[in-house]
């Protein structure tokens, strides 16, 4: 039998078994069960397969061998792309979408696990080759544990104080502490905004938290993974039950109206706080030349 099927075979295993590690279906529900955890898991298992016979292709000098691995990037960008246009296209049909903001970075999330497998399982072959077995169990535990640990950027929590704030109204003006959301003239409406609605406001940590909050598309991802996780009191047509999140120009608070069908104020705050901090929508102006230069002259 050749040297290298038991290496082969146990990157291959180990690779796969970081995808189906790193893939969770929560209460976004997705990817879908039953089959969109195949294909990613189908997908895992290709990547893992190229990552480990990369290997014996450069213990054996076959250097052009490894140029597959260029394909495969090329093929796992349209992982990306795939997942881009499915999330887009089942957008247009939730009730509070998710924004193209998170749909991206999904999209990446996706793609990036993947090359995660495929330094895994070639990280692992190459142990049980160079050293032994259990050398490469060692290292695909850690492999393991690493891949978990990277799979998901940080949560809103790590970066803003959040507060729960009961909705009132002035005049026909909704508020949420002093952060004005919209105007609702019909007092039925506004009956209904009060009994089922819910406010929070967002403090930011810091100045690069303010920027980051600030952006619309990390808004919409706290809007839609609340209603997702606790309903939403509203149905088409319905513009005055929109769930909303605005900001405070002077201070870069942002309020946060949202109509549950669970009012819980414990697991909303929860929920909230465990929204993933967008990478596209991370903003570090304190990083900038000018603003060192500026601190400097002070």
């Amino acid at each position: 039998m050749n040297e290298y099927v038991y290496p082969i075979v146990f990157g291959v295993i180990i690779g796969t078994a970081a995808r189906i590690y790193m893939l969770k279906t929560d209460y976004r529900q997705y990817p879908t069960y039953l089959h969109g955890k195949i294909i990613h898991i189908a997908l895992g298992f290709i990547a893992a397969g190229l990552g480990t016979v990369a290997v014996p292709a450069i213990m054996e000098e076959e250097f052009t061998a490894i140029t597959f691995l260029t394909l495969a990037a090329s093929q796992f960008r349209e992982v990306r792309n795939m997942e881009r246009n499915t999330l887009t296209e089942l957008d247009q049909f939730e009730l509070v979408p998710r924004g193209p903001t998170y749909i991206e970075g999904i999209a990446i999330a996706f793609e990036s696990r993947n090359y995660l497998v495929i330094f895994t399982s070639f990280l692992t072959t190459l142990a049980y080759l160079v050293i032994n077995v259990y050398a490469a169990i060692v290292i695909g535990i850690l492999a393991l544990l690493l891949s978990n640990r990277l799979k998901s950027g940080g949560k809103l929590k790590d970066i803003v104080e959040i507060e729960y704030v009961k909705p009132h109204f002035e005049g026909a003006g909704l508020y949420v502490d002093t952060i004005y959301i919209m105007n609702i003239g019909l007092k039925e409406r506004q009956e209904e905004i009060l009994k089922y609605g819910m406010g929070f406001i967002l403090k930011p940590k810091n100045f690069n938290a303010r920027s980051t909050i600030a952006n619309l598309g990390q808004r919409q991802a706290i809007l839609h993974d609340i209603s997702t996780a606790l309903g939403v009191y509203r149905d088409a047509g319905t513009p005055a039950l929109v769930p909303l999140a605005k900001r405070d120009l002077d201070d870069g608070r942002v309020g946060v109206f949202v109509l549950p069908q669970e009012k819980d104020v414990e697991k909303a705050l929860a929920i909230i706080g465990q929204v993933p901090t967008l990478e596209n929508a991370i903003r570090m102006p304190t990083k900038s030349k000018a603003n060192k230069k500026g601190r400097k002259l002070k």
